[in-house]
């Protein structure tokens, strides 16, 4: 079964969550929102902002493969499916990172 994540999933954290599907989706939408070197002693954590202000059809190509890295990296439970982007017309060239993950549990 898969599941949709954004980076905009982030309504309600729950620390030391005791399910564990809803631990790993909500480990995926901090990755999508965290920009990579903001997290202190994990300075690898989270998405390389190197596509930041290229073109929006640059951006996106320029994207796919640091959100499959770094779910890859940080959350080793989730197989990325499929990768996509949403824009919210409110503010223009903001591009929120939406990825279809089947969740490896054990």
């Amino acid at each position: 079964m898969s599941y949709t994540v954004s980076a905009t999933d982030l309504k309600s954290i729950q620390f030391n969550e005791k399910n564990e599907l809803n631990a790993v989706l909500q480990n995926i939408a901090v990755i999508l929102s965290t920009p990579m070197g903001t997290v202190p002693l994990y300075r690898d954590f989270g998405l390389d902002w190197s596509f930041l202000d290229k073109p929006t059809p640059v951006a996106k190509v320029l994207m796919v493969a640091p959100v499959r890295e770094a779910i890859r990296r940080w959350e080793p439970r989730a197989t990325v499916l499929d990768v996509s982007f949403s824009e919210d017309p409110a503010q223009p060239g903001v591009l929120i990172p939406t990825v279809e993950v089947d969740i490896n549990l054990e």
